[in-house]
């Protein structure tokens, strides 16, 4: 586990080497993030995540499989991002099927913000990308939205991506799908 007290993280030191730099915001039980690392040993992977017994979870798993290029933090993202990643320092960022918060008086609570939005394209290497998933139509468009707010960043798509063959479904994709639920992918390239 990473921890956040101590500043900004110098990853060539955390992982012993300098390659590809992939982070999964929100993992929740850490399945697509454990099958990711363990299918991408060419590219190292930090997972964020606030749920502890997800984290706890990856841990465990990563351990079982020896797994070398996985870290885990279990704090805020925001904060994360802010406090701990070095601008300038992660291929892709992924945020797979993020709470939608569906109720009109709950969107202000949506990860998905203007100012998380900056500090993710801060983070990102030139030609960077952001890769987003939900199965909530309503919050692919805010998605949209909100992305399209910030100059770096560049639409890859006419609108909506194709699911690339890297995304792992998750648990709750399949849980969507299962109910008729579509998928609406979103990939956003950092330009500037």
């Amino acid at each position: 586990q990473l921890p956040t007290d101590a500043g900004p993280w110098n990853f060539s030191e955390v992982f012993d080497r300098n390659v590809p730099l992939i982070m999964e915001i929100g993992f929740g039980d850490g399945g697509s993030l454990l099958q990711m690392a363990a299918e991408q040993p060419e590219c190292d992977f930090v997972g964020v995540e606030v749920y502890r017994p997800g984290v706890g979870r990856l841990l465990m798993q990563a351990h079982a499989l020896g797994l070398t290029n996985l870290r885990v933090v279990c704090e805020d993202a925001t904060d994360v991002l802010l406090h701990n990643v070095p601008h300038g320092s992660l291929t892709k960022v992924l945020i797979f099927f993020p709470d939608p918060w569906p109720k009109k008086r709950q969107q202000k609570r949506r990860l998905l913000q203007t100012d998380f939005v900056r500090a993710v394209a801060d983070a990102l290497v030139m030609g960077g990308q952001v890769h987003m998933a939900t199965d909530s139509e309503d919050y692919a468009q805010h998605m949209l939205q909100v992305l399209a707010t910030e100059p770096r960043l560049s639409n890859t798509a006419q609108k909506y991506a194709q699911r690339p063959s890297y995304r792992v479904a998750t648990k709750y994709e399949r849980r969507g799908e299962a109910l008729g639920h579509s998928v609406w992918d979103l990939i956003f390239k950092r330009v500037r």
